[in-house]
């Protein structure tokens, strides 16, 4: 038994990695990448993905013509697959160029130049014959009987990326069968998308569902192939913001081979399609993908030249840095966190949960790491969203709607009185940074510092804003006829209402804490919860006086935010996504002039004079701009968040042997309770098998 023992302890020793690791022997210290994903992505076809944990893998496996640059702020477009930015030309009715402001400007043409020599991923839907035809189409029925796994179909082949690819895409847009949740915005600016859509369902009505149909066969006048790497894209009016849908993966170039290859019969059932499998010419391949287990990126053998961009240690390196990204599957968070610490995953963001542990708070009130990550050689980041969160008025109100003095100054006495500083310290634990306007840090338009300060809230201390006292918004209120918090005509006390989808003990303190704000002023505030569906037909109609809302970017631009407070996109009756309804003159006709332009200093007085007046109107109490935390261990390099791009994995680097040696430190063995387990098994064996030997014993000398 000592022996047996003692040799346990020597194998377990000398293996290459913890005895706890969830991965094969020897690969952490290789170039690996370890991250996680939650739950299953419904959908990998770049026409109908339009989900956050989707675009992790969609974006490294597909590649738009453009990309957002990995280090500057603002954030800023490049080319990815093309050889410049697109060239722009603004056309007449009867297609004569004009000058991008002249009032005969009808379309815009987008003309883009690809690349020579990008290539595909290996994939079976370009395997040829040695007669050059296509090796599984037609798939035989009998084959395809045999064919269990994507890894059963054994012949691969590429070809080169071509222009063709990028308007066969447009193309699937307007299939109902994809159903494309890009379809209703672009069939608006697209020239014949919405005719295409119209004449592909009339097709689909006298064949199967799920036949090929070669979408190239039907006209779309707003995107033609110039030549093999040369495309043109045709919109209605002038949209500057189009360029921001070409980083999209909408707009990812996809084979045909690879549509007529997935619309055999029978491939589907098989769940053989571009939502499960995608093909495309990005840094990455989904060489595994078991959504119960593990989903995994392998470097495409055939990606193209990409290099790290200047001005950084690894500039100039040939493009990936890492050769493989693993994704396990973990729904909780605690494991994931646990996993993190021991150093069997590269990175982790920072729940509530684990946040006390993970974060301290200087004197200044700004984030730190805790010592015990600092011990572990953990690195913080942190980076504000590109969304706000914002208290809303409806502008329709009675009470609070309206641009006269008196409903402003009321508007203005509540955004001073709001804390949201206190707001994020309690519920956020500080991951947020207090909103100066409707746009948040990173969008083109938005001011830093003293600058960027809203005077109506804040004044500038030298250093930073600083709240204005209550009593400023105890004047306020006191002009606005409300002195002390009751109406001067009537000696009643005020009472507002706020909205909420929230309930239960989790929301009790957070709409506690909002009552508190407004008893600061005297104001009796209720809280009116109902469920989602009530709360979405009141803000349709207008009934909701006070309510929460926010926005996430689609792209990173002001119009993306300024819109929200466009009068002609009122929810009220238009179902649009201005929720306060909001309706100011000058502010709209500075929106409708502002839209149209390119990014420069005459846009950027624009926004500066948009700003202005929605800061003094207030028909926000402008909120918070989210802040990300992120952790990752120190063996990680080039994990700058760009909250705008999705193709980051390629930057990533590891070093593999320093993540070894920290899990080795941090998963030391504890052998005691092993030696007492069998120190108190040995002693009680002993006794019996003392007694066996001295009967033996006995019979022998018998």
């Amino acid at each position: 038994m000592q022996r047996s023992f003692l040799l346990i302890l020597l194998l377990l020793a000398a293996c290459s990695q913890p005895a706890n690791s969830p991965y094969p022997a020897g690969q952490t210290g290789q170039s690996v990448l370890y991250s996680a994903f939650s739950e299953r992505p419904k959908h990998l076809d770049p026409a109908r993905s339009y989900s956050e944990n989707e675009a992790a893998f969609i974006g490294n496996i597909y590649e738009p013509a453009l990309q957002y640059h990995f280090f500057k702020r603002p954030y800023t477009l490049e080319p990815l697959t093309l050889e410049a930015m697109p060239r722009v030309r603004y056309l007449d009715a009867q297609g004569r160029e004009v000058d991008g402001e002249s009032s005969d400007l009808a379309f815009s043409e987008y003309e883009l130049r690809l690349r020579p020599g990008i290539r595909y991923q290996p994939h079976p839907a370009f395997a040829r014959r040695a007669d050059g035809s296509p090796r599984y189409v037609p798939l035989d029925a009998e084959e395809l009987a045999d064919i269990e796994r994507f890894s059963d179909f054994a012949e691969t082949g590429t070809r080169e990326l071509v222009a063709a690819d990028y308007v066969f895409q447009i193309r699937r847009l307007a299939d109902p069968r994809i159903q494309s949740p890009l379809l209703g915005l672009m069939a608006d600016h697209i020239v014949g998308l919405k005719e295409l859509a119209q004449s592909l369902a009339e097709a689909l009505k006298q064949q199967p569902g799920d036949v090929f149909i070669d979408l190239n066969r039907y006209p779309l006048a707003g995107a033609v192939v110039v030549d093999k790497y040369t495309w043109r894209i045709r919109i209605h009016k002038k949209y500057p913001q189009f360029q921001y849908w070409l980083a999209m993966n909408f707009f990812a170039p996809v084979p045909v081979e690879a549509e007529r290859f997935y619309r055999q019969p029978g491939m589907a059932e098989k769940n053989f399609t571009l939502d499960w499998q995608p093909v495309g010419t990005g840094a990455y391949y989904l060489a595994e993908n078991d959504p119960n287990r593990v989903m995994r990126l392998v470097r495409n053998p055939n990606y193209h030249e990409d290099f790290f961009p200047p001005g950084h240690v690894d500039s100039g390196k040939r493009l990936p840095l890492v050769d493989e990204v693993v994704f396990s599957l973990e729904k909780e968070s605690a494991p994931y966190w646990n996993k993190f610490l021991q150093g069997y995953y590269d990175a982790s963001g920072v729940s509530s949960d684990s946040f006390d542990q993970a974060i301290r708070f200087d004197a200044r009130g700004n984030p730190d790491l805790s010592p015990e990550m600092r011990s572990r050689g953990i690195l913080l980041t942190t980076s504000v969203r590109a969304s706000n969160w914002y208290l809303g008025f409806n502008m329709m109100d009675p009470v609070l709607g309206g641009l006269s003095d008196a409903s402003r100054k009321l508007r203005q006495a509540l955004s001073i009185a709001i804390d949201f500083e206190e707001y994020i310290s309690i519920f956020l634990n500080g991951r947020g940074l207090p909103a100066q306007g409707p746009l948040p840090p990173g969008i083109f338009g938005y001011r830093d510092g003293e600058a960027g300060v809203n005077p109506v809230v804040y004044t500038w201390d030298g250093s930073q804003p600083r709240r204005r006292p209550v009593e400023d918004a105890k004047r306020l209120l006191a002009e606005a006829g409300y002195p002390d918090g009751r109406d001067a005509k009537t000696g009643e006390p005020l009472t507002l209402y706020l909205d909420t989808m929230d309930s239960g003990p989790e929301a009790k303190s957070r709409l506690d804490w909002y009552r508190k704000q407004f008893a600061k002023l005297g104001i009796q505030l209720v809280v009116r919860s109902t469920d989602y569906n009530r709360f979405q037909d009141k803000m349709r109609k207008g009934n909701a006086q006070m309510f929460e809302w926010g926005w996430n970017a689609d792209y990173p631009d002001a119009e993306n935010f300024l819109f929200l407070l466009y009068g002609p996109n009122k929810k009220a009756g238009l179902n649009g996504e201005n929720a306060a309804n909001y309706e100011n003159p000058a502010f709209d006709r500075l929106f409708e002039r502002m839209r149209a332009m390119e990014d420069g200093p005459a846009r950027a007085a624009i926004i500066d004079a948009m700003v202005d007046i929605v800061r003094r109107d207030a028909p926000w109490a402008f909120g918070f701009n989210p802040k990300s935390f992120g952790l990752r261990h120190g063996w990680v390099a080039n994990a700058e968040p760009n909250l705008m791009a999705h193709n980051t994995l390629k930057y990533r680097r590891v070093d593999g042997a320093a993540r070894v040696a920290y899990q080795k430190t941090w998963n030391q063995p504890v052998w005691w309770p092993v030696g007492l387990t069998l120190a108190v098994l040995a002693a009680a064996v002993w006794p019996a098998a003392a007694a066996y030997r001295r009967r033996l014993k006995a019979t022998a000398n018998g």
